[in-house]
Order: C-alpha cells, then structure tokens, then sequence
C-alpha cells in the first residue's frame, strides 16, 4: 500500500475509502436514488452527505457487491442508510444515557437499525427515532465493566486457551472464546465475574497477528518483516502513517515497497494496544488515498466510528481489498504475545502481511489490521485497532480528503471545552461553540469544515 512517485519524491498512498470527485454519483440511476433529492438551499447536510455516503467511489461499490452479495444499488443504499443510522443511534445513545445498551444494525442494506435499552419506557422514543427497540437486562456500561475486569487479569490468567472476549451488543451479554468451557470457567472465575452472564464460545482456532517475516510489497521493517500501510497522518510539519505496532518498536527504520528509504518507527504500543506511526523523510508525502480494487485510490473523509452491523472494507499488501461487516466493538485478544484490548471484530479475511492495513467504512477511516483467524480462500475473522485511539494516543492528525484539521494544544475529553478541529471526540463528550453547548453523536476527530452547529450528524445541540 505504500507509494508511488511524484514530483519531489513519493506519494503515500496510505489512507481509506470515500470519494473520487469524478466518480461522484451521478443525479440518475440506482446509486443517485440512494443519495437521494439534493438538499434545499441552506438546509442542514444530511448524514450520508456530512460522511460522504451518498458518493462512494466505483471501487468501493464493486467490493461490496463481490463480498457481500449485494446489486449495484443495494451497496449504494447501504452506505447512506449506515451512515443516517449512526447519527439516529448516537441521538438515542445521548437520550437514554445509562439505560443505552447499545445498537447494531441488520438486513441487506442495513435498513433495520436496533436499539436497546433496559427501561421499556423507552421504546416509544426508540420507535419515535425509526429503530427496533429490545428491552433487556444489562445497560452497555455494565458489559464494559465485565469486560474489563476480564482485561484486568488477563496477563497474570492463562489465556492462551481462552484467546477472545468481547461485548456481544445483540446478545446484551459478554462472549469467551475459549479452546473448552473448563479454561473458560476459570478465566471467569479469576476475573471474578461468575454469575455476570458470561457466556462461552468453544473454539479451537486461536487469533494470529498479520504479520509475515519474508519478503514482498508494501513497507519493511529493519529490512525483515513486512507489514501495510494504514492510514496518512500529520503531526505538525511532520508526515507519516500509522500502521500496528506489532509490525514494529520505536527507533525501528522502514523502507517502502521499493526499498527506498522511508521513515522511522515514532511510536509504538505491543501488546495492550496495537498501534504505531512511523513518520516518514522527505521524499514521502501524506495523502488522503487508500489503494482499492485493482490497485485504484479511494480516499479517506474522516474517522467517524461505524455501528456494529455496518459494511467495512479493508486493503493489505498481501490479500488487497475485501470487505464485510463489523461484528462486535470492545473485543480483546490474546495473541501469544500478549493481549490487546478494544478491537474491533470484522468478518473480512486477511492474510500474513496484511497487519497494519486500513479498514474503512464508507469514506470514514475505522482502523488497521492486528490479526485474525483463516484466511481470504475459506473466509475468516479479523481485529482492528481503531484508529480514533490512535490519533488521541499519538497526537496526530488524520489526512483527509479536506485536509483541514490541525491538532489542537492538548487532547482532554473529560470535561466541556471549545470545539477545535483535530480533536478526537468520543460519544457523549461535551463542547462550546461560538456560545453554544453540543453533545457529540459519534466517536470521530473533528475536520475543519466538522464544526458543530453545521454537522448535525455528529453534534446535538443542548
């Protein structure tokens, strides 16, 4: 995934999916009746629009047709319909406050938007929203807290026999994925969480990192192991890309697919986390460009986090650009060499050397590879570190089509401060802007033209 030549130097092609300006839709045909009529004059973009839903690159919709066994127009209508049901989610998720149990999205072209709560007298503002509710036991932030007491004692418990736990939304539970339910129990029962409603998946496949120590394309480490591109950032006048940081330790050097000389590792966090950037020398410059099929750019518009359910495409040095869905956020893992928490399980496949490669949704930025099971000839499961974290832990400023936002002075979201472009903003975090407070919709790091009282996709007004 890395670049190609430009005037000066090379071109990174490093970041996610979204629009091509001449592949936009176009006022006719199946995908132009999913992006629907235009807006009137001075009415507030839609969510499809704010995200870039509704002009979706060629290569991105032929992807979802090939993985996801969908018609030209069923892909488009997809991705405006996952992009409006995030904003209707995070409306709810701001609404029932500790009752949210989470959402998730269902049917071909994710037209069935599912909210939960534990308090059924909240199914008419659920309904009133154009969700499914489900009443049920546990709010999300209880199955947060399971969770983490499992991460709490994985490094001194024996996971190697009990490698994944997540928070399973529509189940409204915590799911072990363990070798037996014996090496389950104990695990539980070492995080004291028996009696939680812990439930155990037998398997006796265990997640591997992406990683691959022989040669071939994309960027090398130390002239031995190879990995993928993730996504273009900035971190001041400096450019790079971030990519996972089992691929490689600060002080580390890469060379590009070439072997020219590229950059070095910044920083990098292995196990715990799975994240890196690597910033690069003067002859690589930062783009907004991912490579898609057939080795085509889609370009990335933002880092809007998308809901469980929703189409995701991936692309890697080794297996290139597949696509499937997101199944659970808040997933760890343990690999042999260590465990790594709050990843994202994905039905795409992936292969050794793919680690470190973008997923995108839409033409939102969602992370890069950390591993997975199978393997892209019988199908498979992936984990990707989201990226949000990653810009937040690392300073930096993803590369956008736009390429407006600039990292403000310091990264606080636990308190009301003035919104500022660049700043990563988790769901429910409150801002000021030009004297107005608004409540964040969806995790994302602010672009330039993101600002709250126009993008109400992202931003609720309080």
């Amino acid at each position: 995934m890395v670049g190609r030549h430009a005037p000066g130097g090379h071109r990174l092609a490093l970041a996610a999916v979204g629009t091509l300006g001449a592949l936009a839709l176009a006022a006719s045909g199946p995908a132009a009746a999913a992006a629907g009529p235009p807006p009137s004059p001075g009415a507030p973009p839609s969510a499809a629009r704010t995200l870039g839903a509704d002009r979706p690159s060629a290569q991105l919709l032929r992807a979802l047709q090939r993985d996801l066994g969908l018609t030209p127009a069923q892909a488009a209508q997809r991705l405006v319909n996952e992009a409006e049901a995030g904003t209707r989610a995070g409306l709810l998720r701001n609404a029932l406050g500790e009752r949210f149990a989470g959402a998730w999205l269902r049917g071909t072209t994710s037209a069935e938007l599912h909210v939960a709560t534990t308090d059924a007298a909240d199914v008419a503002a659920i309904e009133a929203q154009g969700a499914t509710a489900t009443v049920v036991e546990k709010p999300l932030s209880e199955l947060r807290a399971v969770r983490e007491k499992l991460d709490a004692v994985a490094d001194d418990a024996a996971t190697d026999r009990t490698p994944v736990w997540y928070v399973d939304v529509p189940g409204n539970r915590v799911v072990v994925q363990a070798a037996d339910r014996a090496a389950a129990n104990a695990f539980v029962k070492a995080a004291g969480v028996q009696g939680s409603g812990v439930a155990v998946r037998v398997s006796a496949q265990r997640p591997r990192l992406m990683a691959d120590i022989v040669g071939g394309d994309a960027y090398y480490i130390d002239d031995t192991a190879r990995c993928s591109i993730g996504f273009s950032v900035t971190k001041g006048e400096r450019q790079g890309f971030v990519s996972a940081g089992h691929c490689g330790k600060a002080g580390a050097r890469t060379t590009g697919h070439d072997k020219a000389a590229q950059g070095t590792f910044q920083a990098s966090t292995f196990p715990g986390k799975d994240m890196s950037w690597v910033g690069v020398n003067a002859e690589w410059t930062a783009s907004a460009d991912v490579k898609g099929e057939d080795g085509k750019k889609v370009q990335v518009g933002g880092s809007v986090q998308a809901l469980v359910g929703a189409s995701v495409c991936r692309s890697g040095s080794t297996t290139g650009w597949r696509c499937g869905t997101v199944e659970q956020h808040d997933a760890s893992v343990s690999y042999a060499q260590g465990t790594v928490n709050g990843l994202t399980q994905t039905t795409v496949c992936a292969e050794r050397g793919d680690s470190g490669g973008p997923y995108l949704s839409g033409a939102q930025a969602q992370g890069v590879t950390s591993g997975g099971l199978g393997d892209c000839a019988t199908g498979g499961t992936t984990f990707f570190q989201p990226v949000n974290p990653i810009l937040s832990d690392f300073g930096l400023v993803l590369k956008t089509v736009s390429g407006t936002a600039r990292v403000p002075a310091a990264q606080d979201n636990s308190a009301a401060g003035v919104w500022s472009a660049g700043r990563v903003y988790a769901a429910g975090a409150t801002v000021l802007h030009a004297g107005v407070r608004y409540q964040c919709l969806q995790p994302h790091q602010a672009q330039g033209g993101w600002s709250p009282e126009g993008t109400p996709a992202l931003w609720q007004r309080v």
